[in-house]
C-alpha cells in the first residue's frame, strides 16, 4: 500500500491533522521522503485540511463538555497552527458560559456549592475541562 492510499483510508474514517497523518503513516513504515509530498498533494486537492479538522474537532469536543482552553491546547498538540485554531474558535457558534453551566449542571446538579471546599472542587473540575474564570463564575452563579 502506498502513502496516498493509506492516507486516504485514514481520512475516509475521520478528519485528521497533517501531523496525525504523518505520525500514523510513519508508524506504518512509510518513509518521510514519501509522506511529505503525499500530504502536500492531499492538502492541495482539499482532501486534507487542518482548518476543517480543527472545526470538526472543536465541535466534537464542545459537545462532550470541554471548554475553549482545553480544546485550544488539544488542537495545538495535534499540530494545528495557532491561526487556524483561532479561526475555528472564532467561527464556533458556542456560548462557552452556557456550556460551562450545562457541564456543571450535568456533573453537580442544580445546587450550588455549600462551602469553600466544595466550591474549589467544582472550580477545579471546570478548569480541567478547559473553561476560563469568567465562564466558571457564570456556571457557579457568581457572575
Amino acid at each position: 500500500m502506498d502513502a496516498r492510499e493509506a492516507a486516504i483510508r485514514l481520512l475516509a474514517r475521520r478528519e485528521h491533522s497533517a501531523r496525525e497523518l504523518w505520525r500514523k503513516l510513519t508508524e506504518r513504515g512509510l518513509a518521510a521522503e514519501v509522506i511529505g509530498p503525499t500530504l502536500a498533494a492531499l492538502a492541495a486537492e482539499g482532501l486534507q485540511s487542518d482548518a476543517r479538522f480543527a472545526a470538526e474537532y472543536l465541535r466534537s469536543r464542545a459537545e462532550r463538555g470541554y471548554g475553549p482552553l482545553r480544546i485550544r491546547a488539544e488542537l495545538a498538540e495535534r499540530g494545528v497552527a495557532g491561526s487556524e485554531i483561532a479561526t475555528a474558535l472564532g467561527e464556533a457558534e458556542a456560548d462557552w458560559a452556557v456550556r460551562a453551566c450545562e457541564v456543571h449542571r450535568r456533573r453537580f446538579g442544580d445546587g450550588r456549592p455549600v462551602d469553600r471546599r466544595e466550591r474549589a472542587r467544582q472550580m477545579r473540575f471546570l478548569q480541567q475541562r478547559g473553561f476560563d474564570g469568567e465562564q466558571i463564575r457564570a456556571a457557579l452563579g457568581t457572575h
